[in-house]
């Protein structure tokens, strides 16, 4: 609605000015009326759009002028040379801003390509889960940042991956690319979610030593790793240090998958802390749905400072399947902070089909026209 308003305020400069200056003795000038016109006229219309409007409001100027017998007055020349001189600057600034808004719909393009090759969207089926990601920049207009998620069928089942990598810039984006090139590779290879670890652990030290940009200590990642057997309805997680996922079962119970002991983020090998490196063992039976996130959901705060509690926002809440729930969950964020975000946000919901939910996307076979019709 603003935008269609302005779009119109050149138009109403000029009739103010035409107004101004009928209403007013002949020593009186509607000049930053008209003025002003091409100038707000620049950012918004094309070329074209910006050049009429100038000739319109430098036309109207020499007929009012014309019309009170003043074409050829000394003020009468200033106010038309003033007015051209504007409306020229105003076609600069239109192609100024033009070739700045084609060089930003390019980046937004590369950055979109980026995301895509970094962080690509899961299928919606995967190994007979239904499976949703969501992902949220902080930054008006950033598509990468430090949040990581990843799912892929195995030969050891569904595994799974949630992350946040410590720090920002470009920097967080070569320590997730590392990480999930990593868990890629050795979710295909690893028996155990200990190995997979193991492996991340490895691919983090040794990309640290390769590049400045990786430090093992500042560069910390927390991550979360799972795996999902369907068929016998058993999930895995290894947490290492990354907040607790929410497992939402069909009737609104909401249960917290805590560690039984703190483990160290990945990263933190070098400092020779032993900690425990063991995966843990729930029930995932149909009708359940896996929530995993990373500490943007929890540490979003509304104006009176108040954290995000998801385990207490959706217990008692039954949702039809892992879009519904993490475009929900999305929403009712947005409603708690009032719209901001201090931090990315990913969120990767997992769900067990329940009866009647097919565990895979029907197909249905292309039939040319004519055919069987």
């Amino acid at each position: 609605m603003a935008r269609e308003v302005v779009r119109v305020l050149p138009g109403v400069l000029i009739a103010l000015g035409v107004v101004f200056n009928l209403l007013t003795p002949p020593s009186f000038t509607g000049s930053p009326f008209f003025t002003a016109a091409p100038l707000i006229a620049a950012p918004l219309f094309s070329l074209r759009a910006t050049a009429a409007t100038g000739a319109l409001a430098v036309l109207t100027v020499f007929l009012l002028h014309v019309l009170n017998d003043t074409g050829w007055r000394g003020e009468a020349l200033t106010e038309l040379a003033t007015v051209l001189t504007v409306s020229g600057l105003a076609l600069l600034i239109n192609r100024v801003v033009r070739r700045s808004g084609e060089e930003l719909a390019s980046a937004r393009g590369i950055a979109e390509a980026a995301q895509r090759a970094v962080l690509p969207k899961p299928a919606e089926r995967i190994g007979g889960l239904h499976v949703f990601a969501w992902y949220e920049a902080a930054q008006a207009d950033a598509f990468i940042g430090g949040d990581l998620y990843a799912v892929q069928e195995t030969p050891y089942g569904v595994r799974l991956a949630v992350g946040d990598v410590r720090g920002k810039g470009l920097g967080a984006v070569e320590a997730v690319a590392v990480v999930l090139g990593a868990f890629r590779e050795a979710a295909e290879t690893e028996p155990t979610l200990e190995a997979v670890a193991q492996r991340l652990e490895r691919a983090l030290a040794r990309e640290g030593t390769r590049r400045d940009s990786l430090d093992a200590v500042e560069g910390f990642t927390t991550c979360v790793l799972g795996e999902i057997t369907p068929g016998a309805g058993v999930l895995r997680l290894l947490n290492r240090g990354h907040p607790e996922p929410l497992l939402l079962h069909g009737d609104g119970e909401l249960a917290v998958l805590a560690p039984a002991e703190p483990a160290l983020p990945l990263g933190l090998g070098e400092l020779g802390v032993d900690g425990p490196d063991r995966a843990q063992e729930w029930a995932f039976p149909a009708g359940t749905t896996l929530l995993l996130y990373t500490d943007g959901l929890t540490e979003a705060r509304d104006r009176s400072g108040e954290f995000y509690d998801p385990a207490d926002r959706l217990r008692g809440r039954i949702f039809p399947g892992p879009q519904a729930l993490l475009s929900a969950l999305s929403s009712d964020v947005r409603r708690h902070t009032g719209g901001g975000a201090t931090d990315d946000m990913a969120l990767l919901a997992v769900g067990r089909p329940g009866p009647g939910q097919p565990e895979r996307r029907r197909t249905v076979p292309v039939v040319r026209r004519g055919d069987g019709m």
